[in-house]
């Protein structure tokens, strides 16, 4: 009789191999790499703030007198080109026919070395809201083949079933004030060329891509395009698509390539036409000039000169506290990665 075996072995058969997930050893895994692991001392601490308030003042004041050689002339119109007659609806002016033409008067108050940089600068105008950023076609301003996809450009995409182009919103609502400058009663010719990015004339504005059914239809929402010029030279409309983060923007208009000088009188012959009136927004012509730095902008020099200054302070305060009640250090060689793995 034989005796029930066959559970005292609970063994893997010896030709199987275990595994195991354990990952390789290395030691960057194992995270022993060598490592710069600091010892905030009272004295690094001192000398670091300090070496960042002695680098950071400097650095803001350069900045600082930068920007305050630049010369920034701002003119706001929006409201002084309105007969008084007409400044109860402002928007029925704007919307009417007629002459808006518009004499303004410009002192320069300072020299002006050339190039001088004409900008508008529009405000409470939010040209990155969602629909209004949309209502465009990139692939239809690069290429003719693309000229009927016009979908993402509602309301703007169409005339009597004909697409338009360029479509969208913000095509629709170019700019379409005019400037027009002398001085002595000789005019200053302003240079309109090249005030685009290279990069978006080479790449997002088609060399044989020509406006079609554009301004056509009512209602008219700004500028319009010369149909017997391509996109990639039509500069105004280029400058105006690449659309601003804020509701506060500049966009270039031109360049004044003569110099100002102190006590010039600019007269400007202006054509205000387009409608900021319905959105209460606001219109100012500005002339500047720039630095190495570019245009007029406290900002920097002023962010480098608060850190400074700041990091300045705390060297001190740390340096007086430092000396009057100072502490004694830790023992670094407790720390864990000083000790030894026997412990």
């Amino acid at each position: 009789m034989s005796s029930g075996g066959g559970g005292g072995s609970s063994s893997e058969p010896s030709g199987v191999k275990k595994t195991s997930k354990r990952p390789k050893y290395s030691r960057f895994t194992q995270q022993e790499l060598p490592a710069c692991k600091p010892i905030l001392t009272p004295s690094w601490v001192i000398l670091t703030f300090l070496a960042a308030g002695v680098v950071f003042i400097p650095l803001g004041v350069i900045c600082l007198f930068a920007s305050q050689g630049v010369v920034e002339i701002v003119d706001r119109y929006d409201t002084d080109c309105v007969p008084e007659s007409s400044r109860a609806n402002k928007v029925a002016y704007i919307q009417s026919e007629g002459n808006k033409m518009c004499n303004r008067t410009i002192t320069v108050t300072k020299t002006m070395k050339h190039p001088i940089y004409v900008y508008y600068q529009l405000e409470n105008y939010y040209q990155n809201h969602r629909r209004y950023v949309k209502s465009r076609n990139d692939a239809q301003l690069r290429n003719p083949k693309a000229e009927n996809d016009v979908q993402t450009c509602a309301p703007e995409d169409s005339v009597a079933g004909h697409p338009i182009v360029p479509c969208g919103l913000v095509a629709w609502s170019l700019f379409n004030d005019t400037y027009k400058f002398s001085r002595n009663s000789q005019e200053l010719l302003v240079n309109k060329k090249d005030i685009s990015w290279k990069s978006d004339r080479d790449s997002k504005f088609g060399k044989n891509v020509y406006p079609k059914n554009f301004q056509t239809g009512a209602p008219i929402g700004g500028g319009t395009l010369d149909a017997k010029k391509p996109l990639s030279e039509q500069e105004d409309l280029i400058v105006w698509m690449r659309t601003a983060a804020l509701p506060i923007f500049r966009k270039l208009y031109g360049k004044i390539e003569t110099d100002l000088n102190t006590g010039d009188t600019i007269t400007v012959l202006l054509e205000n036409n387009y409608n900021t009136y319905s959105f209460n927004g606001e219109k100012k012509l500005v002339l500047s000039t720039t630095s190495w730095l570019g245009g007029r902008n406290d900002f920097l020099g002023i962010a480098y000169l608060t850190v400074g200054s700041i990091c300045l302070f705390l060297a001190v305060t740390f340096s007086v506290l430092y000396l009057v009640k100072p502490r004694q250090l830790g023992d670094p060689s407790y720390l864990s990665w000083n000790r030894s793995p026997g412990g």
